[in-house]
Order: structure tokens, then C-alpha cells, then sequence
């Protein structure tokens, strides 16, 4: 009996504690995407539950009918909470609607390393007419050699912007169409892989790490002469 109420007690406890604990009031926050000039609102308890979470946005609209999707991620300084794109891609259904019979596709994956990080590419070219091995190959070849080319003194957000706005596609078009003409050339995917600060930092840890057993051993080589 003794047992019995002593385990009652303990429930009695516990349910009084649960009770006592309030949920935690969740409010929008207003986050900044300063690449796309735009606004967005997400809820959250406070700013540090949005760090790193990640989003999903629709650029149709914004980009006039160009189906593109950003995925972002989100940053906190302090009160003030940004998003950062990190990859862009075509929509499968734009890429459905531009295909047509009679016409030939080249796509290509890469990675390629620009100012400040490096990225995976994914080009995509379509040709108005049914093509041989040798001309795609020669297409995949150029595209790939012209974007490491052009990318490698510009920053990833520069990058990003020019393919949203249709600057980066134009010139690598033009040049393309010298080889066999196009009926489209794009960027259908890009994601930034890996930034430069954080591989340099890796890096300095690996040697340090590297170097810390070598001191060891010169230490105990001297000890035993």
C-alpha cells in the first residue's frame, strides 16, 4: 500500500510539472534575402531557431516566367536574420516545355571554382536540329572550358545573379552557336559546394594537427640522446 501511494505521488508530480511548463509563444520574423531584393516571413520561437534552416523559393514570378527555384539558407547576426542562396535549378516541367522532336540535348557536370567558393555546374544546351557525337562532344567540351574560364575571377553571388538574369547565358550562347547553332543554352543547375574560407581553415587545422605528433617525437628523440 505503503508502494503504492508513494507511486502516486511521483505522477502527481510529474503532471504538476508538466502543467507548469508554458509553450513557447512562436512568432513571424522578418528575413532578409538581399541577392533577390526581396523579403520573407518565418516563424520561429526566436532568431537563433532560424539559424541554418533552410528555404525554398519560386523565382517565376520575380523572373517573368523563367522557372527557376533558390534554395537558401538562413543566417542570424545578432537581431538581424539574412538568406543566402545556395543553389539554383530549372524546373523540370520549363526544361519539358522547351523540348521538342527533331532536336538534340547536351548536358554536362562539373565542378568549377570561382573567386570565393567552388561550384557544381550543371549546363544544358539544346540544338535545333539532330546532331553527331562529335559536335555534342565539342558543345560539352566548349561550355565547360568558357564557364571555368569566366567564372574563376567572379564572386559566387555575382554568378547566381547573372544566371537569374539571363547576363551569364548570352555571351556562352553566341560562342556556342559558332559551333552548331542553338535554340537554348542555360544554367540548369548550380550549387555552391564548398566555401574557400572554410576549406583554407581546414586546412591550417589539418597542419597544425599534423605538425602537433612531429614535435612529439623530436621531443622524445632529444630525451633519449
Amino acid at each position: 500500500m505503503a508502494k503504492k501511494k508513494k507511486k502516486e505521488k511521483k505522477k502527481k508530480v510529474m503532471i504538476h510539472k508538466i502543467k507548469k511548463k508554458k509553450a513557447v509563444k512562436e512568432k513571424f520574423y522578418e528575413i532578409e534575402i538581399p541577392q533577390l531584393k526581396t523579403n520573407v516571413n518565418l516563424l520561429a520561437a526566436s532568431p537563433e531557431n532560424l539559424k541554418a534552416r533552410r528555404i525554398k523559393i519560386d523565382l517565376t514570378r520575380t523572373l517573368r516566367g523563367k522557372s527557376f527555384e533558390a534554395s537558401l539558407i538562413v543566417k542570424t547576426k545578432g537581431e538581424k536574420v539574412t538568406a543566402e542562396i545556395k543553389k539554383i535549378h530549372l524546373m523540370p516541367f520549363y526544361i519539358k516545355r522547351i523540348m521538342k522532336r527533331g532536336i538534340d540535348y547536351v548536358e554536362d557536370s562539373f565542378s568549377a571554382e570561382c573567386k570565393d567558393a567552388v561550384l557544381k555546374i550543371k549546363p544544358f544546351l539544346i540544338t535545333r536540329k539532330k546532331v553527331s557525337r562529335t559536335v555534342r562532344k565539342t558543345l560539352r567540351q566548349k561550355a565547360r572550358a568558357y564557364i571555368q574560364n569566366y567564372i574563376k575571377d567572379k564572386t559566387s553571388e555575382q554568378i547566381i545573379d547573372e544566371i537569374l538574369y539571363g547576363r551569364f547565358q548570352k555571351p556562352m550562347s553566341l560562342k556556342l552557336k559558332k559551333i552548331y547553332p542553338l535554340g537554348f543554352c542555360d544554367i540548369r543547375m548550380l550549387e555552391i559546394e564548398s566555401e574557400k574560407e572554410k576549406i583554407e581553415k581546414e586546412k591550417v587545422k589539418k597542419e597544425k594537427t599534423e605538425e602537433t605528433p612531429k614535435i612529439t617525437e623530436i621531443k622524445e628523440q632529444e630525451s633519449t640522446k
